[in-house]
């Protein structure tokens, strides 16, 4: 619900609910129609709503026409108007209009700073807002509510003239629903849950305008590069009104989303995709050096920040090629972006990969997991495998198995192209293969929400690092960040928790599977998060260890030098290397269509698919080459020595009058140096002290021979992460399968540390008689545990929680009987895993996508909430559970059919035996009765995915 003012009573307290004080006006969205703002503008209620319509035109001084428009919204508040409608309807030949954003956010700022926004409602009735980025800045720096008059009446007319069928209000409700979900879409993106704390938070940064302008009218907003200023607005102003009067009749082409002859430039454009794909199938250095061209010619234009930097040649100064390190070198600090295998095709995927262990640089598969069968190389030599497992948010396909088989393991905790966001892929592309590796079942939209939903701290960061290092102590562990204001100290943070790289992500780029309104608007220049990270961690002598990776939109060598200079020491380029295998930008990557095989899971489309491994290496091997040759003529023999030379730089002035204001001196200034500019030694977590190494000497005859084995020990809450070093040697030598049940048997005693049992491989059991911190059975990948109070304990168990917050967290496989309560976030993002507990906090099953859950006893709030897959079955003896449940995405069913009550049964009846339950022993003993409390949870998709398995067998 939308609130605009409240009135303030004549007398009482303001907060009591008496019939003086509670006049509030609601209204079921920020998007207002025609008609619903009539409404408000024609309230009249014997004082209580005072609406006033403050109009945007002006004539003469755009400066000017600001000041009377905030002298006129203190007056009118003076007055005792408490809605305030700013509108620029009525625009001639001889009105302009101020742009509504700058008009709202300089009324609300004024007010602000006079004490009194508090005593009015803004709304604003413009023709400027369309996309819901317009909508979300207006609401950010004030709005209560909008009317977007023009883009409504262009709804109409596209009824009236036949391009949308349904009727005129149907229409018009789509276009205000879809606005709407955009709006929640961007404020789920940051982690806000309601409206009202969204408005006026001003969660933006500006890039090119000036301080002078943000001071006076967008207080407190971010701004590092300067820019221009109300002058410039208002002869970008003039030049608009100046074209649309001269010929009324003619609209430009637009282009903003896809390229069009006569529209927005793009740097990916049929020019430079023949240029470069020319080049990489005939591995002409001359074709490359020309796409060069046409891809850095930026001065004209001002693609991006990096356009308007130099890099100084010093005359007598170049070196001779042969003394300059080899391009093989090179290319290893190489990498394609984060492309799940499902955004594209499997022959894409592989062939990026293959490339890439050609080089010997490093494909990144993405959140989407790998198959098994990619993890041995091929008859001819060639790998498949990627040398980047990425970790988003423990799921899809994070097995043990997955992580041994990387030489980095990346954690995503930003999302470059779409910052905040995650991953979806829609059922109709989820096919069986790709439901396998991500452990679901087709036809089953996948919902990958922020990934750092997941991420609450540092600490959560450096354990999520220490668990992974101790499933494969030789990979290296990168976080990836995305290039925003503070991104240094996230970076510093990320250094001071033990990871071997950040990656700092920019705005550019993406497969394209994304929304449109993910596609502008969102995310910043890695120029600027680059810029930052290097000096932040100069600034505190981290940076000799870690390294620095960027990606976002790199194309040449130019690019990959500039970003060396600003302290990158790897780079990552993914949309240019999927042009390199063929794409040509048809910006329908969401759709399954893709023509060319490459994003799309459709198999004849895929036949299409014409890009080899050669072309990616021609490709990788032609940018190495290009940085060569800028080294040679830098005089740099090694590519350490350019990294963070920001020294090197000249900005150029803009030739275009706005890009003249820029100042890009906060990119290329200078930190402190304490210490190398580059990372000069590789940093690990130390697992000297990991309670593993004794046991993987006890259990060395199983682990090596699958013999059975059993051992027994004592634990103690600072030893973490718990069987995962012995999952991690099963799975290098037993791959996925791992061993028979219970091959090594693990019993402990005492208080488990975080991750007991994280990544636990089948063959493994794990018993604990004590307590657990937070997430047991992280990524759990078929093995067991099995915790329980110890013998000695008086209290009773299912009354008492004996492990901690998001237990099985982005398990694919095993089994887990819990003798007690668990925290909160019990079994979320779980794909494969059965869990018997006997009571659990808030968010149980959050995100499940597969796997059995029975609960003896209550839950906490919002269970359930973006499940999509898997069963859960809830002792609700109170009847309580429809309340506790989030029904967004599931249904609530009593048990039916036979085969559920026995399947609960057998399972309650393991748990007795493995746990000794008393709580599951009166369960047994009563079972009739028993059996008619439990309530049978059911994802609404999975019900009609099995019920049409069901009809087709």
């Amino acid at each position: 619900v939308m609130t605009t003012a409240t009135a303030i009573g004549p007398a009482g307290n303001p907060f009591d609910e008496t019939p003086e004080q509670c006049h509030r006006l609601s209204l079921p969205g920020p998007i207002l129609s025609n008609r619903e703002l009539a409404k408000i503008v024609g309230l009249k209620d014997e004082g209580i709503f005072e609406p006033k319509t403050l109009s945007l035109l002006f004539q003469g001084s755009l400066e000017d026409a600001l000041n009377r428009l905030c002298v006129s919204a203190v007056e009118a508040v003076d007055q005792g108007h408490n809605i305030l409608v700013l509108s620029d309807r009525g625009v001639d030949d001889r009105n302009k209009a101020i742009p509504s954003l700058l008009g709202l956010s300089a009324v609300h700022q004024r007010l602000v700073r006079d004490g009194i926004r508090m005593h009015t409602g803004l709304v604003v009735e413009t023709g400027e807002a369309r996309e819901v980025h317009h909508f979300a800045l207006l609401i950010g720096f004030g709005a209560a509510a909008i009317n977007p008059y023009l883009a409504l009446d262009t709804v109409t007319d596209l009824v009236q003239s036949g391009l949308v069928s349904g009727g005129e209000d149907k229409a018009l409700e789509n276009y205000v629903r879809s606005v709407t979900q955009g709006l929640l879409k961007v404020m789920s993106k940051l982690g806000i849950s309601t409206l009202q704390s969204y408005r006026g938070a001003q969660l933006f940064e500006a890039v090119g305008l000036n301080r002078e302008l943000i001071d006076a009218h967008f207080t407190g907003t971010v701004s590092r590069v300067e820019g221009i200023g109300l002058p410039e607005l208002e002869r970008e102003l003039n030049e608009r009104y100046h074209r649309a009067h001269s010929n009324p009749s003619q609209l430009t082409t637009g282009g903003l989303y896809q390229w069009r002859r006569m529209g927005e430039t793009h740097k990916w454009n049929p020019a430079t995709i023949a240029k470069l794909q020319a080049s990489v199938r005939s591995n002409d250095p001359e074709l490359f050096a020309e796409y060069c061209a046409l891809a850095d010619e930026e001065t004209a234009e001002h693609f991006n920040l990096r356009g308007l930097l130099d890099i100084t040649l010093q005359q007598g100064k170049s070196i001779s090629l042969d003394e300059v390190e080899s391009v093989e070198q090179i290319v290893k600090r190489f990498v394609t972006g984060a492309m799940s295998f499902g955004s594209i095709s499997p022959e894409a995927h592989e062939t990026l990969a293959i490339a890439m262990n050609r080089l010997g640089a490093k494909s990144n598969s993405g959140e989407g997991g790998e198959e098994s069968a990619r993890y041995t190389p091929d008859q001819s030599g060639d790998s498949r495998r990627s040398a980047i497992k990425q970790i988003a948010s423990a799921r899809f396909g994070v097995t043990a198995e997955y992580l041994v088989n990387a030489v980095d393991l990346q954690i995503k905790v930003a999302q470059g192209a779409k910052p905040g966001e995650g991953g979806q892929l829609p059922g109709d592309k989820v096919d069986a293969r790709i439901a396998k590796v991500r452990w679901s079942l087709p036809g089953i939209g996948l919902i990958s929400p922020p990934p750092h939903h997941d991420i609450y701290s540092i600490e959560d960061l450096s354990q999520l690092i220490y668990d992974l290092q101790s499933v494969n102590p030789q990979a290296r562990v990168s976080v990836k960040l995305v290039s925003e204001a503070g991104v240094g100290t996230v970076a510093a943070g990320v250094a001071k928790a033990g990871a071997g790289c950040v990656v700092i992500s920019g705005y550019e780029g993406g497969t394209g599977a994304s929304p449109l309104s993910s596609l502008k608007h969102a995310g910043l220049p890695w120029e600027l998060g680059l810029a930052e990270t290097q000096q932040v961690l100069m600034r505190n002598g981290l940076r000799d260890r870690i390294r620095v990776q960027v990606d976002g939109g790199l194309r040449t060598p130019r690019d990959v030098l500039i970003a060396a200079l600003l302290g990158a020491e790897e780079f990552g380029m993914a949309t240019a290397s999927l042009v390199a295998l063929g794409c040509v930008m048809l910006r329908k990557c969401h759709l399954n269509t893709c023509s060319v095989g490459i994003a799309t899971q459709d198999p004849e489309l895929r036949k299409y698919f014409a890009g080899t491994p050669g072309h990616v290496v021609n490709y990788f091997l032609l940018v190495g080459a290009g940085v060569r040759e800028w080294m040679a003529r830098l005089g740099v023999k090694r590519f350490d020595e350019l990294v963070g030379q920001v020294e090197r730089f000249t900005a150029v002035p803009g030739t275009h009058w706005k890009a003249k204001k820029l100042d890009l001196s906060a990119v290329m200034a200078l930190a402190p140096q304490r210490g190398p500019r580059f990372c000069s030694t590789l940093q690990k977590k130390n697992l000297s002290s990991h309670l593993d190494h004794h046991l993987i000497r006890s259990l060395s005859e199983g682990i090596a021979q699958g013999i059975q084995q059993k051992v027994s020990g004592q634990i103690r809450n600072q030893d973490r992460a718990v069987g995962a070093m012995i999952s991690g040697e099963l799975a290098r030598r037993y791959g996925s399968r791992g061993l028979p049940e219970d091959t090594l048997d693990v019993s402990l005693k005492g208080s488990a540390g975080q991750s007991f049992g994280a990544f636990l491989a089948a063959g493994i059991t794990l018993r604990l008689h004590g307590d657990s911190n937070d997430y047991v059975g992280k990524g759990l990948s078929g093995g067991r545990i099995i915790i329980q109070p110890p013998a000695a304990s008086c209290f009773l168990a299912h009354e008492n929680v004996v492990i901690g917050n998001t237990a099985l967290y982005g398990a694919t496989a095993g089994e887990v009987f819990i003798r007690g309560r668990a925290g909160e976030r019990f079994a979320v993002r779980n794909s494969g895993a059965m869990a018997v507990v006997e009571g659990l906090g808030d968010h149980g099953c959050e995100y499940m996508t597969g796997g059995t859950v029975v609960v003896l006893g209550t839950t906490g709030r919002n269970f359930g909430a973006g499940m999509s897959g898997g069963l859960a079955y809830v002792l609700d003896r109170k009847g309580q559970l429809a309340n506790q449940c989030n029904l967004e995405m599931i249904e609530l069913e009593p048990l039916r059919e036979t085969s559920d009550v026995q399947r609960i049964r057998d399972l309650i009846v393991r748990h007795q035996q493995l746990t000794q339950s008393v709580l599951a022993a009166e369960l047994l003993d009563d079972w009739a009765k028993a059996s008619l409390h439990f309530v049978k949870v059911i994802p609404t998709d999975y019900k009609k995915v099995i019920a049409q398995q069901k009809a087709a067998a």
